[in-house]
């Protein structure tokens, strides 16, 4: 059976903005609310949206809705302080998405055809290249990349480039090929530490943990993923240390730590593969 649709209550987004008014009211708001500023919110922006992916893997609801409503609260809170300053207004931001919707899917909205997913994606991409012209730029494919690299993360900004470059041509023969450039990058990065050259050994390992994510897009693995793992499965094991220590870890020795890293490891083996 299916589960009616709710609809959106403009009252309750009206309620929320009339909170974030006072809390910014110069007066009688609360002074930190009152002294954000775009540039000062940017952390909180990240912080949440994060949370909120942290949350959906977790696959549980009331964090879900805990975590969405802190992000709404960002963007609220954005679009708050730009109206302050007569500049835009939250009406302005969800025009603006409405009609870029609505133009970007002229296959839901309009008349084109279109018969799969890799159509939609071609198709999308052909109307983004439109919206946003570089016709005085003498490298407009690169200037397209910088454009959507901003707003990722390093790890997802390097598979898309590698991703997108790749699909013109720009890419390694085999998978071979390519362990041969990570051997290669971990061997100049290794004599940079020789010479403690600081910005060359920023620049190396950065060239290694690059050709490391190409090396996940050749086993179709996504690195963000996998890194969300590797966290996870630390802190678990770490927390078994510390139980079976009695939190007191600071005391023990190397091979003691070793030792109950092991039993850690085993310990969350175990456990998954009862899960």
């Amino acid at each position: 059976m299916q589960k009616e649709k709710k609809g959106i209550d403009a009252g309750l987004i009206n309620e929320l903005g009339n909170v974030i008014s006072q809390l910014r009211d110069p007066n009688q708001g609360c002074p930190w609310d009152v002294e954000q500023t775009h540039i000062s919110l940017i952390p909180f922006v990240l912080e949440e949206a994060y949370e909120v992916v942290d949350a959906i893997r977790e696959k549980n609801d009331d964090h879900i809705i805990e975590e969405l409503g802190d992000l709404l609260l960002q963007i609220m809170f954005h679009t708050e302080i730009a109206s302050e300053e007569n500049r835009f207004c939250l009406n302005d931001v969800i025009k603006g998405i409405t009609k870029k919707l609505i133009r970007r899917h002229p296959h839901v909205f309009g008349n084109k055809k279109i018969n799969n997913i890799d159509e939609v994606s071609k198709s999308w991409e052909q109307i983004k290249s439109s919206e946003q012209l570089l016709e005085h730029s003498t490298s407009p494919f690169t200037e397209k990349l910088k454009h959507k690299n901003r707003s990722q993360s390093c790890i997802a900004g390097t598979m898309f480039i590698s991703e997108k470059v790749a699909g013109i041509g720009f890419e390694w023969e085999n998978i071979n090929a390519v362990w041969k450039k990570f051997d290669e990058e971990m061997y100049e990065f290794k004599e940079e530490i020789k010479e403690n050259n600081k910005t060359r050994i920023k620049e190396e390992f950065g060239d290694v943990l690059f050709t490391l994510i190409n090396i996940a897009r050749w086993y179709k693995i996504n690195p963000e993923e996998s890194l969300s793992s590797a966290n996870r499965r630390f802190l678990e094991r770490f927390s078994f240390m510390e139980k079976s220590f009695g939190s007191n870890l600071a005391n023990k020795s190397t091979q003691e730590l070793e030792e109950m890293w092991e039993k850690a490891k085993d310990s969350t083996r175990e456990q998954t593969s009862l899960d």
